[in-house]
């Protein structure tokens, strides 16, 4: 459906008593176009819709209860076990937590069966998911608790300390229930677990509509303040039928593992919205380092991996210890994929990267490319179900070659909560501008230079750092970079790269000299880095994006003295 209603004809009334949720949408004039009319499975999605019951009730009705859908510690999960799991918890959520239609529902816990069976509950029972990432503290907690008005949480039972530090900062947040990876009703504390296995199976489904909040998502922190935004259930649904449906081609003999945490939003679908969607198994792991991955691939006999950009660059290296000859798919997203590092992977295993760009706005990938249509260095074109564009300042379409914001809409897009104005800089003209700059090309494939706040003016020069970043990375000694823009009283700024070795005892002045002079040969000299600085480690958030604001505010300071 085009124009500025965003809601399919027939929609349903909501079936939210809590009334949070909807009245912290933003204006409806504000909102992207949503069109749900160019994929099939879309245009048929009912005006009454729970996307939990779709993802599991309807799969075990289906005839896929008996079928492996998460493994987990040598054990395995079905899908009609997992339903039980979520039934159980749903009837803990209303009938001894008092949960009703549009509560928020605080999630906190590393990826294990629990989790995802108390996402399902949640939905099952009408709520809405927010879901926290693990290492938060109780600080960062205490926020999204205060912007979504949270007063229940479930939490497993390792990680209490920072949620009741947390509640006693934020004292709206009334109960917190605590669970064990797995449910087994060991745990002195796990209250969750406890009432769960005296319930009995069966849980009576809110009628949600298809348009009513499942989830708020908070931005993982890259550029500071994280912001909510807000995703309904015929979301859920939609990211479900365009991107594995599309370009991965999910299917029921998928065996899928991952390194992002449930917690984020490439993490949550890669690792359990589509492979359930598709009857096909996960392989949940609480704390992934890139040779658990290896292994995890060879002992589970995986088919699909999905990881950042710098998984696979270090993977690359410990390959030839691993049989790898059950992995056919790789999938790569949550920061730009450097040509570099497609490429060693390529050479390391023969598979191509499919590479992705998603958005905790637009909920997951929308511009990407299929196995046989990588294109190494572009991250593709717009999947089927999303419409994608370059746009100047203006909002008008630049010609192909061009760089310019990236401009996208399509079946799902930002709605921020309680922040019209953060939601009128994102959606100008029913289109989503996700601070993204690229290039598009004849044929339709998208380009990456720089995210628009990593674009460093120096001297009058434009310079994308990334750009420079790919190049430093075909260095052989360099391990990893960040590049940014760093104040200069003659230039306004210089490019400057931190640079993570291979080997760290060959800092020194002969290694930048030597870093320099490769990127004047690579690349037009005025981009190299003038300052170089080596670094141990670089800031990323904890599903491994890069946090080059840090770097630019760490060099702003340096400039203020």
């Amino acid at each position: 459906m085009q124009g500025a209603a965003p809601y399919l004809p027939g929609g349903a009334p909501t079936a939210h008593v809590d009334r949070f949720a909807a009245d912290n949408l933003p204006p409806r004039a504000l909102w992207p176009v949503m069109d749900y009319s160019t994929v099939p499975e879309l245009a048929a999605y009912p005006a009454r819709l729970n996307a939990a019951v779709a993802l599991l009730d309807d799969m075990v009705a289906a005839g896929h209860g008996a079928r492996t859908c998460i493994h987990f510690e040598r054990r395995r999960l079905s899908y009609a076990a997992l339903l039980d799991m979520a039934n159980r918890a749903a009837r803990v959520l209303v009938e001894d937590y008092g949960l009703k239609p549009g509560n928020r529902v605080l999630l906190r816990g590393p990826n294990n069966p629990m989790m995802v069976a108390c996402w399902f509950a949640v939905l099952k029972a009408g709520g809405i998911c927010v879901t926290t990432m693990p290492l938060l503290r109780a600080r960062e907690l205490t926020t999204l608790i205060e912007k979504a008005e949270i007063t229940l949480a479930l939490c497993d039972v390792r990680l209490a300390e920072e949620i009741e530090a947390a509640r006693r900062r934020a004292p709206r947040l009334a109960r917190i229930g605590y669970f064990t990876a797995t449910c087994e009703q060991g745990h002195a504390d796990a209250d969750l677990d406890r009432r769960m296995a005296r319930k009995r199976t069966g849980f009576a489904n809110v009628a949600t509509a298809a348009d009513d909040v499942a989830l708020i998502a908070f931005t993982s922190g890259t550029t500071g303040t994280p912001k909510g935004t807000m995703h309904c259930h015929r979301d859920v649904l939609a990211i479900c039928d365009c991107f594995p449906r599309s370009t991965f081609d999910a299917g029921p003999d998928d065996i899928v593992c991952g390194s992002p945490p449930l917690a984020f939003t490439f993490g949550l679908g890669a690792l359990t919205l589509f492979p359930m969607r598709f009857g096909a198994a996960t392989v949940l792991v609480e704390q992934f380092n890139p040779e658990l991955l290896l292994k995890t691939i060879a002992d589970y006999r995986v088919t699909a991996c999905y990881t950042a950009p710098t998984g696979y660059r270090t993977m690359a290296d410990m390959v030839g210890r691993f049989d790898l000859r059950s992995l056919k798919k790789c999938v790569s997203a949550g920061e730009h994929l450097p040509k570099p590092t497609a490429e060693l992977w390529h050479q390391a295993t023969g598979i191509k990267i499919i590479d992705g760009i998603g958005a905790t706005e637009l909920l997951h990938i929308f511009i990407s490319a299929s196995r046989d249509a990588v294109r190494f260095g572009a991250t593709g074109r717009a999947i089927p179900g999303y419409q994608a564009r370059i746009v100047d300042a203006d909002g008008n379409p630049v010609p192909d070659g061009e760089p310019g914001r990236l401009a996208v809409r399509g079946p799902t897009g930002c709605r921020y909560l309680a922040d019209p104005e953060r939601q009128r800089a994102y959606v100008q003209n029913g289109w989503n501008l996700t601070g993204d700059v690229y290039r598009r090309d004849q044929d339709g494939y998208f380009w990456y230079q720089a995210r628009a706040d990593d674009m460093i003016i120096s001297a009058g020069y434009n310079i994308a750092g990334p750009e420079v970043e790919s190049v430093l990375l075909d260095h052989p000694k360099v391990k990893e970079c960040a590049v940014v823009a760093s104040p200069d009283p003659q230039r306004g700024h210089v490019v400057k790269a931190f640079v993570v070795l291979r080997e760290p005892a060959e800092a020194g002045p002969a290694t930048v000299q030597l870093l320099q002079d490769f990127v004047k040969a690579e690349i037009a000299p005025y981009k190299y880095p003038r300052a170089i600085e080596f670094v141990a480690a670089l800031p990323r958030t904890e599903t491994g994006k890069l946090q080059r604001f840090k770097l630019r505010e760490q060099e702003e300071a340096k400039e203020r003295g």
